[in-house]
């Protein structure tokens, strides 16, 4: 998913599942700086001080990447949480480890994901988690049947569209045109060796709110992709989710949005065509400015670095990205600032995730 859906969508979500717009405002803003959260290391202080992050994202999403993607650990926590072939826990013990992590939508992985989450809903950080939590959960109806390593049933062949103005030949040439002399011509698909990570063969198709298509997996199995549909799904299941935060619920036992506001939401994602997420964003954005759903109208931006942004107002600095030799100078606030809440949360959501979740399940990850 792109930052239409992860920033606008959840907001959009978090004030129909009853929160105010400042709180709304971190769970969205957190949501989606988990895509650009992508530094790591210490952050050193003039006063000697030191803080350790993470990153969830890397720096520059390139397909071709492959070997630089597929040592980045955050694919997994992050991005293809494992969904256990949908069993619970317990169960699934007899499958290959890859069909164990091939990521499912709403499985039981990622609902015991959320209701961890609800149970540290009292932490100063909360709120960054939940939007932490949510882009995960979203990220499983959209990597769906794909898995955060490299491995052979992330190849895709085949890909077509019926969608007005996306030709199954636009997109197999969209493809060729991106990996080049990686591309076999004649088979449709990526060169054998070359092992995609995620969904890399199929570029930004699953992640394509308003997109419906189709693509012959590295099984041989044919998938049919109606984003519109698992997009809607997945708000949906967010609004449960995040009542349910509100309720102190981890049994997800609430129910979801109300049936005039699905609609507006299934809507916009139908309508709003382009391949450009920025673009698709602003036009979220003015439907919240123009008081579009039920909870009123509302101002709401993303920096995510830069003036303005958490990192700005945290470490004072306007640069895009760290050289790794910056010495910030301490401010109090640092320590109750929004970005390094939203930093502790990414640690405490990876080491859930990787030390107590997955092996929950039997699967050694990360």
């Amino acid at each position: 998913m792109q930052i239409d859906f992860h920033h606008a969508v959840t907001y959009v979500v978090a004030r129909l599942a009853g929160f105010p717009h400042d709180e709304a405002h971190i769970i969205a803003y957190s949501a989606q700086y988990v895509d650009d959260a992508t530094n790591d290391g210490y952050i050193e202080f003039d006063t000697g001080a030191l803080y350790s992050r993470i990153a969830s994202a890397h720096k520059m999403l390139d397909y071709k990447n492959f070997n630089d993607l597929a040592n980045h650990h955050a694919w997994i926590p992050f991005h293809f949480l494992p969904g256990n072939n949908g069993l619970p826990a317990g169960q699934g013990n007899d499958l290959g480890f890859i069909q164990r992590i091939i990521c499912k939508p709403n499985s039981y992985v990622a609902r015991d994901m959320v209701a961890e989450c609800i149970r540290r809903k009292d932490d100063r950080n909360a709120l960054h988690r939940l939007g932490i939590t949510m882009h995960v959960y979203a990220d499983t109806w959209a990597h769906q049947g794909f898995v955060g390593v490299e491995d052979e049933i992330n190849r895709a062949s085949q890909l077509c569209s019926k969608h007005t103005g996306l030709t199954s030949a636009s997109m197999g040439d969209s493809i060729k045109n991106y990996f080049s002399d990686l591309f076999d011509h004649a088979k449709g698909e990526l060169v054998a060796g070359t092992l995609p990570l995620g969904h890399g063969a199929v570029l930004s198709y699953p992640d394509r709110p308003y997109l419906s298509w189709t693509y012959t997996n590295g099984a041989g199995e044919v998938v049919s992709r109606d984003n519109p549909k698992d997009f809607l799904a997945a708000a949906d299941h967010m609004c449960i989710a995040m009542k349910s935060f509100k309720a102190g619920d981890p049994s997800l036992s609430t129910a979801g949005l109300t049936a005039d506001d699905k609609d507006k939401i299934d809507k916009l994602i139908r309508e709003t065509v382009n391949e450009d997420g920025d673009i698709r964003h602003a036009t979220w954005l003015k439907a919240i400015r123009k008081a579009h759903f039920s909870f009123g109208k509302n101002d709401l931006n993303y920096v995510p670095k830069g003036l303005n942004s958490w990192k700005h107002a945290a470490l004072g600095t306007t640069a895009t990205e760290d050289t790794g030799n910056e010495n910030f100078k301490y401010h109090p606030n640092f320590l109750n600032s929004d970005w390094k809440k939203f930093h502790d949360a990414l640690q405490m959501h990876r080491l859930f995730v990787v030390q107590e979740l997955l092996p929950k399940y039997g699967i050694c990850a990360a």
